[in-house]
């Protein structure tokens, strides 16, 4: 083992911890937050809302989170015109945004099957019994 290399790359390594807890931390919190809206979605009565949902979940989980970094950092070039057009080049055009963009979306599909699944797993004697003691339950 080289250990010179080691003890150059040591506080290269230790100095990138503060921007990846903000990354980490920016993209659980907003796809926190996409998530619960789409699990809301995904137990919709109405089938479109639902086909919506589920066609994004499967989307961002049938795909490796790497290849959607690549995708949106460097496919949202193709669209340049559009996205000047409607002032998202700022935010595209930076590789930080484009990583908290395809982290979130990434969270957001795996968190909402998870959440969908917590509320699916509910027995129906507990809804019943919240019923009866006054709380209202769909």
């Amino acid at each position: 083992m080289d250990w010179e290399l080691v003890n150059e790359s040591w506080p290269v390594l230790v100095g990138a911890i503060p921007e990846t807890l903000a990354l980490a931390g920016a993209s659980l919190s907003i796809g926190f937050v996409l998530a619960v809206g789409i699990a809301v979605l995904r137990l919709s009565s109405n089938p479109v809302l639902s086909a919506l949902a589920y066609g994004f979940v499967y989307i961002f989980r049938s795909t490796p989170l790497l290849v959607q970094i690549f995708l949106i950092y460097y496919g949202s070039g193709q669209f340049r015109p559009f996205f000047e057009s409607v002032g998202l080049w700022v935010f595209l055009r930076e590789p930080w945004f484009c990583t908290i963009m395809a982290l979130t979306l990434n969270t957001g599909a795996y968190t909402s099957e998870i959440i969908r699944g917590g509320i699916q797993s509910v027995p129906w004697g507990q809804l019943e019994t919240a019923r009866a003691c006054g709380r209202t339950v769909r």
